[in-house]
Order: C-alpha cells, then structure tokens, then sequence
C-alpha cells in the first residue's frame, strides 16, 4: 500500500518557476497569466471586517491562548488566559469553547470558556505526554489526543469522554511520534505518525533518524481503533504532521530530516492523499519545512513555511500555484471568505483582492490559529 510520486528534473523547475516568478509578487490581486490566484494581503475594510481567530502566543507575562479581533486593520486581543507550557493544536467547539494542548511532549490538555472565562484541565498520566493535537467526533460525544509512551515511545491515541475529558480507552497509533489527526469523508481516523525517535525524558532532542518511519495510517473509530491501512513515502526522513482535508483528498505538511542540508533544503513539504495513494506535491525551495496547513478556496492547499518566511500554495493536482512572503508565517486559518495566515507583527489574509497587511499585538505566535465560532 506504500506509494511516492517520483518528480524529475522538469516538475522541479516547473515548481521552483511558479514560486519565484516575478507575476506571483504583483499587488492588484488578479490572477496570474496562466489562471494562478495570486496571494494578496488583505486589511480588514476589504471584506475581513469582524473575524475572530483563537490563537496560541507567547509574551513577556507567559504563555497565553486567547482570540484575536480584527478591528481598524489590526488583530486585538479581546480575551486571554495563562496556560502552564506552551500551547500547539487548537480545536474550536461548537458549544462556543475551546480546546487547547501542550506542544509535545506536553502534560496537559484544556478547555477554555471565553465568555464565561472559566477553564477545565486534564493532566497526562505519569508514563504517557501528549503530542500536540485532539480532535473531537462528530457527534461530540468524544475526544481524541496523539499521545507517546514514555517508556517505549510507542505512539498512542487517547480516547476520552469530551464532557470530563478523561482518557476511557487507548488504541495504538501504529508508529511513532504520532502528531495531527483528522477524520477522511467517510469518518474513518487518519492519523499522521511523524516516525522520528526521541529521548524519553525530553520527547524533541532527536536521535537515530536512519531509523525514521513516519507514516499515515486509517483507524476504524467503530471497531476500537482497527488498523484499515498505513501509508508511507519512499523517503523515509520525510516527516508527515499536520493534515487538512479538501473533500476527499487529505494534504499532508512534511517536515524534511535529511542529514544533507541541500537536500533537505530542496525537499517537498506537502503529501497528497486520495484515499488509496500517498505522493509527493511538487518540491519548491522552501527549507524542507511545512508549517500548518490548510484547504483554501482555490481547491489545493496552502502550506506554511516559517523557515522560507512565506506561504505556499498547490493545487489539488500537487501542482505548485504561488507563494507569498510573511516573516515567520506559521498559523493557518480557513474562514469561508479567506485563509488567516500570521507571522512575526503581521497577519495576512490569502485572497484576490488588493490590500495591505494587519498589524498584530507583541506577542510571539504559536504554530497554530483557528477561526473561533461565536460565543
């Protein structure tokens, strides 16, 4: 079941032309000659007006999660509460709350209420941390969180109640490092296992990557976690992380390992996944690592790319369609106008209109943002 796309000399060219070409930079927010959306930064009087986007941040009074307001071409903070480490994974509820995680290796995992400024919290067991990511089923009803034993490092999901949020059962990720989850069109689980061994007692310091096996595998929610398949790439120092879903078709954002630093340079950040195949998106030069990741509305995916300083974009094909600059652009937001991206003092919103970018308080943004429902 194990599937790559082989890209030649040609798809590179092809992919490194449509990132750096001189049309992609222009400013009236057309597309480009060949029918590209260009990326354009978009202030909040050109139809972003109102949006409110949960964040994750650092300042110099701690780690925070809290919503971002957009008001007079800037984003605000409008709520906020303290939390112990730093944040990663965020979830928008519909009951108008929000779910929070510890970057990995993380021991605890939260609710936070913005009207009612009320939190509930969960700490890790003593021999498990979690990875950064939870998911909710569609019915609401329960929680999903990627997980590592620390005596083994083997990857696990946690499954837990979402009203108390305690953990009810475990099932195994089948690999290591598991990260983002996301449910395909048919509500079955994917899940992203990043493949990269660690040290136990710190969970990030890397060690052994010429033993990497990163994977995606499918679960059965309905069937205590059963295995329904497990993909990889042909390139095993490829990590895969963050996933979104476009219909059917699942992105996937690679973070690359190589020991070669031009090879990991030059390495492809996204995956493409239909449901049978997993394969490359064409590679571009964007220091070999994805961000965040989301479905915009052109019908591909936007990758972030805070090492390259900038914004990626593909079609669902895995043809590259443009990029733009942003100074660290991590966070990636969908709302059913536009696709959020923040960076370092400034957000920009991807769409094709002209504009000019909204300026963002002093505080350091975490890899994540979502756009927050109302309360």
């Amino acid at each position: 079941m194990d599937s790559s796309s082989s890209l030649n000399r040609r798809h590179c060219l092809a992919a490194l032309a449509a990132l750096t070409a001189p049309r992609l930079a222009r400013g009236d927010g057309r597309a480009d000659a060949a029918g590209s959306p260009v990326l354009a930064r978009v202030a909040g009087r050109t139809g972003a007006a109102g949006c409110r986007l949960a964040a994750a941040w650092d300042d110099e009074a701690g780690h925070h999660i809290g919503l971002l307001v957009e008001t007079d071409g800037a984003l605000h903070i409008a709520a906020s509460t303290e939390v112990p480490t730093r944040a990663h994974g965020l979830l928008w509820e519909r009951g108008a709350t929000l779910l929070a995680v510890a970057r990995r290796p993380g021991d605890w995992l939260l609710r936070w209420h913005p009207k009612q400024r009320t939190v509930q919290r969960v700490w890790s067991e003593p021999d498990r941390s979690f990875n950064g990511h939870v998911l909710v089923s569609p019915d609401g009803r329960t929680l999903y969180t990627t997980q590592t034993d620390l005596d083994t490092g083997a990857g696990l999901i946690g499954v837990r109640d979402a009203r108390s949020l305690e953990q009810r059962a475990e099932w195994p990720s089948h690999g290591l490092d598991p990260h983002a989850l996301l449910f395909d069109v048919q509500g079955r689980l994917l899940v992203a296992n990043g493949g990269i061994p660690t040290q136990p007692e710190t969970g990030r310091a890397k060690r052994g990557l010429d033993r990497m096996d990163a994977s995606l595998v499918r679960l059965d929610v309905e069937a205590n976690g059963r295995r329904l398949g497990q993909w990889r790439l042909d390139d095993a120092r490829l990590s895969l992380r963050h996933l979104a879903r476009q219909g059917r078709h699942v992105g996937i954002a690679l973070q690359a390992e190589h020991d070669d630093e031009p090879r990991r340079a030059g390495a492809s950040v996204l995956a493409l996944f239909d449901g049978e195949v997993l394969r490359l998106a064409e590679p571009a030069p964007l220091a070999g690592y994805g961000g965040d990741i989301a479905a915009w509305r052109g019908g591909g995916f936007a990758v972030a790319c805070p090492r390259a300083n900038g914004v990626a974009l593909w079609h669902a094909d895995g043809r590259a369609a443009g990029f733009t600059a942003l100074a660290s652009g991590c966070a990636l937001a969908a709302t059913p106008t536009a696709l959020w991206a923040g960076g370092e003092k400034q957000a920009l919103t991807l769409q094709t209109v002209p504009s000019r970018p909204l300026a963002l308080p002093a505080l350091r943004l975490d890899n994540h943002w979502v756009a927050a429902a109302e309360n």
